[in-house]
């Protein structure tokens, strides 16, 4: 791989000798490492972070995993490249949709640009709807731990993953989506040792379980294992997360919400208002479409200044903006988003009308995320980080930055890496 640096959307990045491992941690509010490791659960981390890094970054609101996934592998906000939410409104299109499609990206990848230079790159994410994002114009190895027995050379840069791993296709509602990850990273370092790794996980245990609870700190005991494997590799990681999760319900566990359709129906006329949830995907049952953030968009003959203002005034609402200003405090593209924005307390989450949000799945409190009581994240390294101005605002989307810019090199020989 030739050495000289990268410049991708207007960052500089160096090559690292050492491997690379860039580690998405979906929903992990700092709590749940810090409780970890009191508990004991998390040995590598607490011995390796005495001697790297452990700070405290701001991730992109909206909170979401489309939207910070792809700021961490561009190195930028939404409003560069382009994905501000999982589900958006396509005013061109008249349609409600997904936002996982390559066509919406308007920034190119830090993997992308390293795998034209003669990198050897791999990702693996947890669920399928980012897989396509992330390895977008990508040569080298990108699938899903959701659709593992059915990748290909051609597409995906490896045949029939979960047999190479070695692990059958978890269910996606479980822990296992996150620890086939991992396992597959520790078996690509073994295999092949890719000069950049990116791991993506889910959130399925953060949407159920708080930080410090036995099923939390086992996952994180899990997730540490794996990473003592990576680092005896002699790989420079950086863990960080696309959002934090809080919990979203009352003391009696019945869920907290804001039903913005309704309040809209009621001032303007229903149907009137067309209010979208950037939180939306196919995987709902463990959230029911509930996240703190939400858009609008507005008849011609509503005041807006109006509405707003009486949204402002409740109690459960953290801020009411219109597209202009909204798109401004969190480097969102205008054109994405509707007339306005509304995000909700940390205890309160969004939704359209109370009829048009299945709840059936949940089967604890409701936890979620997506505002800005949820945007501080962890960003961690395992090795010394130099060269950090002070005072410097720290994001999520600083990853690649702190890990080929800022980390400095180990400078014992690595081991192999072990089975766990």
């Amino acid at each position: 791989m030739d050495r000289k640096p990268i410049t991708v959307n207007g960052r500089t990045y160096n090559r690292s000798e050492a491997p690379v491992v860039v580690v998405c941690i979906d929903g992990s509010e700092p709590a749940y490492t810090n409780e970890a490791m009191k508990a004991g659960a998390m040995p590598w981390l607490a011995r390796v972070l005495p001697g790297g890094a452990e700070m405290l970054a701001d991730c992109v609101v909206p909170s979401f995993t489309n939207p910070n996934n792809l700021s961490i592998v561009t190195g930028v906000p939404p409003a560069v490249h382009g994905i501000c939410g999982n589900f958006f409104y396509d005013r061109e299109a008249d349609a409600e949709i997904m936002m996982n499609d390559p066509k919406y990206l308007r920034a190119g990848t830090i993997l992308a640009s390293f795998a034209d230079a003669g990198a050897r790159v791999a990702v693996v994410t947890a669920k399928d709807k980012l897989r396509k994002l992330l390895g977008h114009r990508m040569k080298g190895i990108c699938f899903s731990a959701e659709k593992s027995d059915s990748t290909t050379m051609a597409e995906h840069g490896i045949d029939n993953a979960a047999k190479f791993v070695g692990r059958p296709v978890p269910s996606v509602y479980s822990a296992d989506l996150s620890e086939f990850v991992f396992a597959a990273s520790v078996r690509l370092m073994e295999r092949d040792r890719p000069d950049i790794m990116y791991l993506s996980t889910t959130d399925y245990i953060q949407h159920k379980h708080a930080p410090g609870t036995n099923v939390a700190n086992d996952f994180y005991r899990m997730m540490d294992g794996y990473w003592a494997a990576l680092d005896a590799a002699g790989a420079t990681i950086v863990l960080t997360a696309d959002h934090g999760m809080n919990d979203k319900h009352d003391p009696g566990g019945a869920p907290k919400v804001l039903f913005l359709q309704t309040l809209l129906d009621e001032w303007l006329g229903k149907g009137e208002a067309r209010v979208i949830l950037p939180i939306t995907d196919p995987y709902v049952v463990h959230h029911g479409a509930l996240g703190s953030f939400a858009t609008a968009y507005l008849p011609a003959h509503a005041d807006a200044s109006s509405i707003l203002a009486r949204l402002a005034a409740r109690p459960d609402v953290d801020a009411a903006l219109d597209r202009k200003a909204a798109a401004a405090r969190f480097e969102l593209p205008e054109d994405r988003i509707g007339d306005i924005v509304l995000v909700s307390r940390r205890d309160t989450a969004i939704g359209t009308s109370a009829d048009r949000h299945d709840l059936s799945g949940l089967d604890a409190p409701l936890r979620s995320h997506g505002g800005v009581s949820e945007q501080r994240v962890p960003l961690y390294c395992n090795r010394p980080v130099a060269g950090v101005e002070s005072g410097r605002r720290l994001r999520n989307f600083d990853a690649f930055d702190i890990a080929l810019n800022h980390a400095v090199a180990a400078s014992a020989p690595a081991r192999a890496v072990g089975s766990r």
